[in-house]
């Protein structure tokens, strides 16, 4: 069953990471509602927050997935209902 949810994602090297990032985004795109980015180019890093509709199975994918990428942290949270 599909959810509201939240993903906060920290990304500490922008250069090295920011064109990873957006590329699992992409391909997650259907389970994005909204997107708002925040980049601090003189400390090099970003703070991307997502709004999703997604199963719990889902979630873990793209939160994985963006866990793996080195320099990026990841939280999220899905409502109960």
């Amino acid at each position: 069953m599909k959810r509201l949810g939240f993903v906060g994602i920290i990304i500490d090297d922008r250069d090295k990471s920011a064109g990873i990032v957006n590329t699992v985004l992409s391909e997650h795109s259907e389970l994005i509602l909204a997107r708002t980015g925040l980049p601090n180019a003189k400390m090099n890093t970003s703070i991307i927050t997502l709004v999703i509709d997604a199963t719990t199975d889902e979630l873990g994918v793209l939160t994985g997935k963006l866990g793996n990428i080195p320099g990026v942290s990841v939280k999220s949270g899905l409502a109960k209902k």
